[in-house]
C-alpha cells in the first residue's frame, strides 16, 4: 500500500536572527538582509509525512511550494531529507497576495495534481504567523482537516488518528481521506539530510533554473526524469488573476511598527488576593490588558 501526499512548504525570511538592519525606513521587513530558510513547522510536517512513508515505503512525497525562483531550494532541501518530487507555483501575478489569494492558488495547484489521499502543512509561517493557508486550502478544496497535529496515533489506506496539541490539553481525532493535517511546532524536528538523496538530488533544478546555469543539464535531466522540478505560473493552475494577488486580498496592512522589547526590572508576586488585585490594577492600567 502507498498513499500519495502532498508537503506544502513555505521559504521565509529568517525572523529568528533580526538584526538592526532587519527593517526598511518604511517599517517594511529588508528580506535582502535576512537569509532565507525553510519555514520551521512546515518541517515538523515533512517529518510526520516521512514517518508515514516509513510505514508505507510505496507512498509518494510531492513539495508543493508558491514563491520566486529561489523557493525551488526548499523543494531540493525536502528531497534532500527524503520526498520524492516537488512543483513550484511562481508567477509575478501572485506578488502581494495574503492569505486568502495564496490558499487559492496553492488549492488550484492541488486540483491540478490531484491524485492525494494526504495534504500535510505546517501550522504557521514564522513571517505571518495567521495559521489561515492550511485551513483555508481545506476549505477551498472542500475536504476535512485537523489541525495542530503533534502525533500520528495510527494510519491505515483510509484514514488516519492523529493526536493534537491545544492549550489546554490533548485530543485525539480520526479523520477519513483525502484530509489535510496542519502541524504544530511540538511535533517531531525534521529528519537530517541523507547523503544519498543529496548525491541523488543535488541537480534537481526548475525549467527557470537549468536556462540560467551554466552547465547544460538538460540532458541530465532528460535521462533523469526525477531531477525535474515542475514550475506552474498562473495560466497552468488555471488561476483567476482577479483572485490573486493584490485585487485578490482583501487584507490591507495600514501601519507597520518596530517594536523593541526591553527587559526590565522583575516583580514578584505571592499568591495572595492582595498581591494578585495588585497585579490586575497594574496590567489595566498601563493597558496590557482591559
Amino acid at each position: 500500500m502507498g498513499l500519495n501526499i502532498i508537503v506544502l512548504a513555505k521559504q521565509v525570511p529568517d525572523t529568528r536572527n533580526v538584526g538592526k538592519d532587519a527593517m526598511k525606513a518604511d517599517g517594511t521587513v529588508n528580506r535582502g538582509v535576512l537569509p532565507a530558510i525553510f519555514n520551521p513547522e512546515d518541517l515538523n510536517a515533512l517529518e510526520m509525512a516521512l514517518s508515514v512513508k516509513d510505514k508505507y515505503k510505496d507512498s509518494t512525497i510531492t513539495i508543493l511550494t508558491m514563491g520566486p525562483g529561489r523557493a525551488a531550494e526548499i523543494i531540493r532541501e525536502g528531497m534532500y531529507r527524503g520526498a520524492d518530487k516537488g512543483y513550484l507555483i511562481t508567477d509575478r501575478k501572485f506578488a502581494g497576495s495574503d492569505t486568502l489569494a495564496t490558499s487559492y492558488a496553492i488549492s488550484q495547484a492541488i486540483k491540478k495534481i490531484n491524485d492525494y489521499d494526504l495534504i500535510f502543512a505546517g501550522r504557521q509561517a514564522i513571517d505571518g504567523d495567521t495559521a489561515q493557508v492550511g485551513p483555508q486550502v481545506a476549505e477551498k478544496l472542500n475536504i476535512p482537516q485537523i489541525t495542530y497535529a503533534e502525533d500520528i496515533v495510527d494510519v491505515n489506506d483510509k484514514d488516519i488518528t492523529i493526536k493534537r496539541r491545544l492549550e489546554r490539553g490533548i485530543e485525539v481525532i480520526k479523520g477519513k481521506f483525502p484530509l489535510l493535517v496542519t502541524v504544530h511546532s511540538s511535533a517531531d524536528d525534521c529528519r537530517a539530510r541523507n547523503a544519498k538523496f543529496v548525491m541523488k538530488y543535488k541537480h534537481a533544478h526548475t525549467e527557470t533554473e537549468l536556462q540560467d546555469a551554466a552547465e547544460d543539464y538538460i540532458q541530465l535531466q532528460n535521462d533523469r526524469p526525477y531531477l525535474r522540478i515542475t514550475e506552474w505560473s498562473v495560466a497552468d493552475i488555471q488561476a483567476d488573476v482577479e483572485l490573486l494577488g493584490l485585487s485578490g486580498s482583501p487584507t490591507k496592512v495600514k501601519t507597520i511598527e518596530n517594536v523593541v522589547l526591553q527587559s526590565k526590572d522583575a516583580k514578584v508576586f505571592s499568591d495572595s488576593d492582595n498581591d494578585v488585585e495588585s497585579l490586575m490594577k497594574e496590567l489595566i492600567e498601563n493597558h496590557t490588558i482591559g
